[in-house]
């Protein structure tokens, strides 16, 4: 039964997804008209909204420095990825899979866990892992396994490196309009059991539902042998006085040097372990270095790993414009955004609010697909709501950040770095992930609805 579910979902995401960029487009023709009808502004407006109000407001260009971030995360991660000794811990976790099962129940175990620990991180391992294992198992589906690989991004919110939970910690989220002030350690949020257990059961059931949807022999999708084929070892001479530079041990010494005391300097000031997008890709860029040992083999393999990131150049500014025409507010101060979440606000009832805010959540992030962005949204609107229904502010953070996640399996935005390092199209993994998608979905309202009710 599950695997003519996946099959059909499969053939309609074949036939029916356009190439990620056209879904960008298409979203924002979408809304675009919504966003006039709902907040009765005019399409001048909008298109203003869009650009980013000259260039001052959110907009085409308020993602800049995040899309260089990512970019950053999938070229330091393939880069790394590249160098002998993570080539070598990557056959080591490979060689475990023997068989298609267990090639499947790997890359979903490794993945979910490495995105719970930093999606950044789990992204870019998930993916490359997931081609390692294509190499040993060759009858395994390779859009299947690919899918497996990016399942594991559904639980990144719930995770150590979520921005929502991360944001109430400490000093906790004032809204600027209103002053109001939102505090939640990460034992109401993260941390707390309802959290844990909602990951635990994902983390475990979904390996296995990942598997059931292995396609038969004959739907079977092999991988494309070229995808998989690695150059050989690039050769250098050293002659020139400049050449002589490129490959100095002292000038690479010094510059990893430089960057491990930062790192290990940057953790012992913070007196915690918190990750971010920088200090993520500050790893990652002097680990490369580190495990290149060259400067010069550091660049090629940077160079080398820049091209997959051609399709987060392109769609980011898009899905920025998107940003601007949900939050553009009228006179009356209404965004589309806002209309969105206060209609899921104003059904909803102390136990059903976390319900129907990761429902809401989970809409808002098809068109605002950035976890700051949609807390930026989302937050000022649901925080005070849940204030005045006496809901937790863990809890209804926590909702906001499972919404984040959850629609993230049908929303190519976040996929992009892992399929730019499978070299698969968007349509070819997202029939399997709305499977991902329900499966998840029943897991988060049920834990909701429990943690409403008996915690």
């Amino acid at each position: 039964m599950l695997k003519k579910i996946s099959n059909g979902c499969v053939r309609i995401m074949n036939r029916w997804l356009p190439d990620p960029f056209l879904f960008a487009i298409i979203l924002t023709i979408v809304v675009f008209v919504a966003a006039c009808i709902g907040t009765m502004q005019s399409p001048i407006e909008m298109i203003w909204a869009w650009g980013g109000r000259g260039g001052t407001a959110i907009g085409m260009w308020n993602l800049l420095a995040f899309s260089m971030q990512m970019a950053l995360v999938l070229v330091l991660g393939s880069a790394l990825a590249s160098a002998k000794v993570c080539k070598k811990i990557l056959r080591s976790i490979a060689s475990m899979a023997k068989d298609k099962k267990s090639a499947i129940l790997i890359t979903t175990f490794v993945s979910t866990i490495c995105c719970w620990l930093n999606w950044g991180f789990g992204l870019i391992v998930g993916a490359l892992l997931a081609k390692e294992i294509a190499r040993r198992v060759s009858d395994v589906d390779y859009p299947l396994l690919i899918a497996s690989a990016y399942s594991g991004f559904v639980i990144w919110h719930a995770g150590l490196s979520g921005s929502i939970p991360l944001a109430l910690g400490g000093e906790g989220y004032t809204i600027a309009t209103t002053g109001q002030t939102f505090v939640a350690q990460s034992s109401e949020t993260m941390l707390h059991p309802v959290n844990l257990i909602m990951c635990l059961v994902v983390l475990i059931a979904m390996p296995f539902l990942n598997y059931a949807m292995h396609p038969d022999k004959d739907h079977t999708v092999l991988v494309n042998p070229a995808v998989l084929v690695e150059e050989k070892e690039k050769e250098y001479t050293i002659e020139t006085p400049a050449e002589k530079m490129e490959h100095s041990k002292i000038l690479w010494f010094i510059t990893c040097a430089m960057g491990i005391i930062y790192i290990v300097w940057f953790f012992w000031t913070k007196k915690t372990f918190v990750l971010d997008l920088n200090i993520v890709n500050c790893i990652f860029l002097f680990l490369g270095l580190l495990a290149h040992g060259d400067l010069r083999r550091y660049v090629d393999a940077i160079g080398d790993a820049a091209a997959g990131s051609a399709g987060i150049l392109l769609q980011f500014p898009f899905y920025a414009g998107i940003m601007g025409l949900m939050t553009a507010t009228n006179e009356g101060n209404e965004c589309l955004a806002g209309i969105i979440s206060d209609f899921f606000v104003n059904i909803s009832t102390t136990v059903s609010f976390p319900v129907w805010t990761f429902l809401s959540a989970g809409v808002v992030n098809f068109f605002v697909p950035s976890g700051g962005g949609q807390w930026a949204v989302q937050g000022p609107i649901v925080m005070p709501a849940s204030a005045k229904l006496g809901v937790e502010a863990g809890r209804a953070a926590m909702a906001i950040a499972w919404g984040d996640q959850w629609t993230n399996m049908i929303q190519p935005f976040w996929a992009l770095p892992a399929l730019g390092v499978a070299g698969l199209k968007a349509k070819d993994i997202m029939g399997y992930l709305v499977v991902v998608l329900i499966f998840t979905g029943i897991v988060a309202c049920l834990g909701f609805l429990a943690w409403g009710m008996f915690f």
